[in-house]
């Protein structure tokens, strides 16, 4: 392991070194998330003999429990640091991908050894492996793989999630044709299989170039370079909340909030984008191919918002990202009378980009650096509890009312109930005595 000194003479600030391969650290996640796990959803519950509400209802109490535990997961990244947490849960997510691979093989054999011919036999094995892919995924190495970046800068955290915002962006929304790809060359056991390879490479890097915060190296937050430029210029020093007393501010309660419910819907939409947009009258491409123009304004409204957030109170990017949902919860009411789609593209990609954008700074922002796990923990596992009932919620409403329009009138709910519940969500920095 590099000694501090080697990292002070390197020729740039090393947190950019970190910012990229975080990057590819939540790049590697993307199995473990909804948008990952939705192009195997048709082909895997039809190996398995599953129902489309079987198949949800095991992801929902998968996802469930992995909402359970990511609060304690949150403190142990404050403790061992990323490098240590966010290469447990990649080795992890792997070995949960080449387990996956075999569910239908591990089925038939527990039913040949039991005897018990029910669809729960199949259900229990995906409802497990839906809990380490979540957890380990979605949870852990997301969690890890950002808060690490985050801790690296501080007059500069925007711009440079800028550009991680756009990476990722680009990331999911190309995976669902990358894995259907993958899909149609080599079956979804062998996709599987073959992205478990990649990730293992991937937690190589990790393990070599990821560095907790810049203190333990040496470095400071921005680099030395940061800290001249702006040394003229007067910055507050942040009160470095503890977990108890970030909990009982209303600001973590809206913004957590508000981040759940785009993880809910996200949710709702990636893993039944096929049959969502197919009743909407697209084929199975188009429908996987929907992603790329949300994508596209994703990317363009968190480029312009994470640069703004260095500058702009937090508060007004939360209505900015209620007002895309609005748009989107609107578009999803009419979907099924064929005007709501390009809504949801718009709505989604607004929502989607100021998500990025909260999702990564308002932690350290609000709150500060100290007890940063405990606290984007306890948010993480809010967004993963949402994402759980998610796919099941939408499944329902498409049994019982033949389409998904509920959705969408219960999220208009939800959008005017924090719409007034923001209103004084004040910055506790600010009002903090």
């Amino acid at each position: 392991m590099k000694n501090k000194a080697s990292f002070t003479r390197w020729p740039f600030f090393y947190g950019y070194v970190v910012a990229f391969f975080g990057t590819i650290g939540i790049w590697a996640s993307v199995p473990g998330q909804t948008i990952g796990v939705s192009a195997f959803t048709d082909p895997v519950k039809d190996a398995l003999g599953l129902t489309r509400d079987q198949f949800s209802a095991a992801y929902m109490v998968g996802t469930f429990v992995s909402s359970l535990l990511l609060g304690r997961a949150g403190r142990w990244f404050d403790r061992r640091g990323a490098r240590v947490v966010a290469v447990t849960s990649a080795i992890m997510l792997a070995s949960t991908l080449f387990l996956s691979s075999v569910s239908d093989v591990l089925s038939a054999k527990v039913i040949a050894v039991t005897g018990i011919r029910h669809w729960g036999v199949p259900f229990a094995i995906m409802m497990v492996f839906f809990f380490l892919l979540r957890f380990s995924g979605q949870g852990v190495l997301t969690m890890a793989s950002r808060n690490m970046i985050m801790k690296w800068f501080d007059r500069y955290r925007g711009r440079v999630n800028a550009f991680v915002s756009i990476s990722i962006s680009l990331g999911f929304s190309s995976s669902p044709l990358l894995f259907d790809l993958l899909i149609r060359k080599w079956d979804w056991a062998g996709a599987w299989r073959i992205l478990g390879i990649g990730i293992l490479i991937i937690t190589l890097f990790m393990w070599i170039f990821y560095r907790d915060n810049p203190e333990e190296v040496g470095l400071v937050p921005d680099g030395r370079s940061g800290s001249r430029r702006n040394s003229h210029k007067s910055f507050p020093r942040l009160k470095q909340f503890l977990p108890r007393e970030a909990f009982a501010t209303r600001a973590f309660w809206m913004y957590a909030l508000m981040m759940s419910f785009n993880s809910f819907f996200i949710t709702g939409l990636s893993f039944h984008m096929v049959d969502i947009f197919t009743s909407a009258g697209l084929d199975r491409e188009e429908a996987v191919a929907v992603f790329l123009p949300i994508s596209i304004i994703n990317v363009s409204v968190s480029s312009l918002f994470n640069f703004l957030s260095d500058i702009m109170p937090l508060k007004r990017l939360l209505f900015v990202m209620l007002g895309g949902a609005f748009i989107w919860v609107a578009g999803l009411i009419g979907l099924s009378g064929g005007w709501g789609l390009w809504l949801i593209i718009v709505g989604a990609g607004i929502s989607g980009g100021l998500f990025a954008v909260l999702n990564s700074v308002t932690w350290p922002k609000l709150f500060g650096r100290k007890h940063l796990g405990a606290i984007s923990g306890r948010a993480m596992s809010m967004l993963v509890f949402a994402s759980a009932l998610a796919p099941y919620f939408f499944s329902l409403s498409k049994t019982f009312f033949k389409t998904y329009t509920s959705m969408g009138w219960l999220g208009l709910i939800f959008v005017i109930f924090m719409f007034f519940g923001s209103l004084k969500a004040e910055n506790p920095q600010q009002t903090d005595g």
